[in-house]
Order: C-alpha cells, then structure tokens, then sequence
C-alpha cells in the first residue's frame, strides 16, 4: 500500500508515544530516527508487535540512520534536552540549539520536499533556527505549540463547568511558554460564551494555570516533562498534512505582516493541509488582546536575536 511515509527525529517519550499513536491511527508508514539506534529499533519492534492487538497495518521502524528518512513526506523534530524544574525555556535555548542545527542539516539533505513539524523547546526559537537551517519554505515548516496550549485550556475549562471537553472551543496565541495569550473572549461552550458561565475571577486563574501548565507537570513529574499531551497534539498536526484536513489548528506559523507581526514563528490560527500551513487566519482582536500578542511577539523576537547570535558563532 502507499502510503505517505512520517519520521519522527527522537525516539524520547514524546517521539515514541507520537509514534505509537500515528501507528494506531493506521494513517502512514513511521521511522523512528535515535541517535542510539539499537533504542529506537526496539520502541519500533514493541509498537509493531502491538500491531495484531490493535488491528494495524502501517509500517514502523527505528533507525540511526539519518539516510532512512529519504523520501518522507513529513518531518517530526521531537529531539532535544527536556526542560526541568526550575528551567525557563530560555535556558533550553542554547543546549538544543546545536542538536536541532545538527539534525535539520541531515533533514535538508535528505528530506528537502517534506514538511517539517518542530517541537523542541523553546519551541518559537528552535522552530525559527529550523527554518534558518533547511531554508524551507515557510508553509513548510511549523511549531507545534498552540494545540498543545489550547488543549490545556479547554481541559481546565471543562473540569470547572464539568461537561465535556467535546463541547469546549477555546484557543491560545501567541509565543509558547509564560507569555502565551489565551483568549475568553473567543471561547464558548457549543456557542456558549465562556465568559457568562465562569466568574472572572476563576476564569482568570485558570488562564494563569494555563500559561504555567507545562511548569506544573515538570513540578509533579520532578524528573519528567510532559509528553501524552505533547504527542497528541503532534499526531493530530500530522493527520492533518497527510490526510490534507485543511483543519483550523493554532500553530507556531512564520509571520510575513498578519497581525502586524513580521519576521518571527508565534502561535496562530492556521489551516493545515498537505501543503503545510495552507493559510493564516487573522482574527479580529480588541485592543487589550493586541497589546497582549504585540507583548508575546517583542519576547519571542528577543529569542530570535538569540538564535542569531548562536549562528554567527559558527
């Protein structure tokens, strides 16, 4: 059968569990791609004798070979060193900035045409180094942030009315982190607007809850960052690619002028499809909300100096 062929570069918990996930979705081919092979080509072997239990029959594989991703349609970079207690995102920047260096030059010499998913933190500025590496095209490449972020939100939503997650539509712009920008205004309830079911006040921390939910994990877990949501969130991305959705996501998208931001990846509102981020939505924002992404992008942007200076090291 053809079917569209995934890599997924990092066999970590958010690599494999993004590669078991695409396997029961029975949607493409996976190869899983570690620095230590023997590690991924035992995550693959585990997942694949899972196969009869959960009734699939897509192909996966680990490798250590960077040559094993030609010809794939999509790119997942899941690798990097997690955050950990205690650890701002901006002080992942330079730990994984050579390791997404290093593997998006692989990528481009040997999956030039795929579309490229990025993960790693501090996402917004490894997404931007990732483009600055491979030269894609910038419907090509994209950061997956937002559904991640957006999917916290309607969750704590839901557990505050108790209904179902089903019936929560809420979502977050903007950078990735602590200067994410969620938007009530724009959530409801099957068209019922949040704000006239949840007091302001409780409204308002769960928006701060929201911001700091990566943070409250890694203060449970201690050792561990999260990964179940984080590999939902980049399944459902590649669904979209593959399957050619054209489903409104909010994604971390280079912006060329939308929202009067330039030059940058930020969480937004796009539809993503075969080509990639197939257009960004501009939603219309009140002044405050403005302010708020205008706030995000000026912090996100001082990480791309960042990665600048990384580059002109070398």
């Amino acid at each position: 059968m053809n079917r569209k062929k995934v890599s997924i570069m990092g066999a970590g918990k958010v690599g494999s569990t993004t590669a078991q996930l695409l396997s029961y979705m029975d949607i493409c081919d996976v190869v899983l791609w570690n620095r230590t092979a023997d590690y991924a080509k035992g995550v693959a072997l585990d997942i694949k004798e899972s196969s009869p239990i959960q009734g699939f029959d897509s192909g996966i594989s680990g490798t250590g070979s960077f040559s094993d991703i030609k010809g794939s349609d999509v790119v997942v970079l899941t690798a990097g060193a997690p955050r950990k207690e205690g650890m701002s995102r901006e002080d992942l920047l330079n730990v994984n900035a050579e390791v997404v260096k290093s593997i998006c030059t692989q990528i481009k010499k040997y999956a030039p045409d795929s579309k490229l998913i990025v993960l790693t933190n501090p996402l917004d500025s490894m997404v931007y180094l990732a483009k600055r590496i491979t030269g894609f095209p910038k419907e090509r490449i994209v950061g997956m942030a937002g559904i991640l972020d957006s999917a916290r939100f309607r969750s704590f939503i839901a557990e505050e009315l108790r209904v179902s997650v089903r019936s929560i539509h809420a979502m977050v712009l903007g950078g990735h982190g602590d200067f994410m920008v969620p938007l009530p205004r724009h959530a409801n309830v099957n068209g019922v607007p949040v704000e006239s079911l949840v007091e302001g006040s409780v409204l308002k921390k769960i928006i701060e809850r929201t911001r700091a939910g990566g943070g409250e994990i890694i203060k449970l877990e201690k050792e561990s960052s999260a990964f179940y949501a984080p590999a939902s969130s980049l399944a459902t991305m590649v669904e979209a690619i593959v399957k050619d959705k054209r489903e409104v996501l909010p994604c971390a998208a280079y912006l060329n002028g939308e929202y009067g931001i330039k030059g940058i990846f930020i969480g937004v509102p796009v539809i993503l499809g075969s080509n990639g981020v197939e257009r960004i939505i501009e939603l219309e924002l009140t002044k405050y909300e403005k302010k708020q992404l205008d706030q995000s992008a000026q912090k996100v942007k001082e990480l791309a100096n960042e990665v600048e200076n990384v580059l002109l090291k070398k």
